[in-house]
């Protein structure tokens, strides 16, 4: 997968939330490339031979486990870390789960639901969801990110102002990222890889996947970064474009409000149209949907929109 790599990263070196107090995995220098083995959202904990029953049992203490931590040399606070995101080798195996408590619409969704995938890990062809919907894949690492500058152990659930769970579909292979440095050598770890996600990750869950990750770390000395930034190297949705897109929308003065509506709308044109049971809808919709904010200056209302893609139909 990776010739040239200066160092792998195994999968057993990982960690639960962020702590600056952790012990590097490894040290490096600016500029070296390292292999990453990445662990599903779940750690392991949800198998091909899992069932929903699974779900409920899922031990949310070691949930989202993170590879590293990596100690860049020189980094310093004030500095950015700029990651070459290169390569991704997929495994192949992956679950999408609607978990209680969890998910934009948590409150209409109480039970347990899970979907296992099998998908062609070298031709990344679409994936198969139910008998007819086929969901175009894109590899990326949901969490990325430096540990922060605040002493002891921190979620690693939400996103922060240096990186962690941001959930960005475009931080696929040929993006570069820029990550705010707090604490010297940085920290920086990776983790809970998706095969696929639409913007948003409605349901909580993409298709959560484990997959080996290759990067470039290196220095931007005195970047002052308040908060990541990233560039990508080309078009960001054609694997989903060739056909359009069904959309619907929130209209109202609360943008999460809108956002509910939006999906909510979707999952309802896809239940019927597609002949899916609501939860299924709603899980489809969180890999392969995005949530776009349409307008948000014609006080007091703002639009959200839900863009579905029509090509996992057709």
């Amino acid at each position: 997968m990776c010739n040239n790599c200066d160092y792998t990263i195994h999968g057993r070196h990982h960690h639960f939330g962020w702590d600056n107090s952790f012990a590097p995995a490894e040290r490096v220098a600016p500029g070296s490339t390292i292999k990453f083995q990445c662990l599903d959202a779940g750690g392991g904990q949800l198998r091909p031979d899992s069932t929903v029953a699974d779900v409920a049992k899922l031990d949310f203490a070691k949930v989202n486990p993170v590879t590293g931590p990596i100690f860049v040399e020189g980094a310093e606070p004030g500095d950015a870390l700029k990651v070459t995101i290169e390569m991704f080798k997929p495994s192949g195996f992956g679950w999408t789960a609607n978990i209680p408590g969890f998910g934009l619409l948590a409150d209409d969704f109480k039970e347990p639901e899970l979907n296992i995938w099998k998908y062609d890990a070298a031709s990344l062809e679409p994936a198969l969801f139910g008998k007819n919907a086929r969901v175009p894949l894109k590899p990326f690492a949901g969490t990325i990110g430096n540990a922060p500058a605040e002493k002891g152990h921190h979620s690693v659930v939400p996103p922060r102002r240096v990186g962690g769970n941001l959930d960005i579909r475009d931080l696929a292979a040929g993006t570069t990222l820029y990550l705010p440095v707090e604490v010297a050598g940085a920290l920086f770890s990776v983790g809970d890889t998706h095969a696929a996600q639409g913007d948003g990750e409605v349901c909580g869950t993409a298709i959560e996947s484990p997959m080996d990750v290759v990067l470039k770390l290196d220095l931007v000395k005195d970047a002052r970064l308040k908060t990541p930034r990233f560039t990508t190297s080309g078009p960001v949705t054609r694997h989903l474009d060739a056909k359009g897109y069904e959309v619907t929308t929130g209209i109202g003065p609360d943008l999460m409000a809108g956002a509910r509506e939006a999906v909510a709308q979707m999952v309802d044109l896809l239940s019927a149209r597609y002949k899916l049971d609501p939860v299924e809808a709603y899980m489809l919709a969180s890999v392969c949907g995005d949530l776009r904010i349409s307008e948000i200056v014609d006080m007091p209302n703002w639009v959200v929109s839900f863009y579905f893609p029509r090509c996992v139909f057709e």
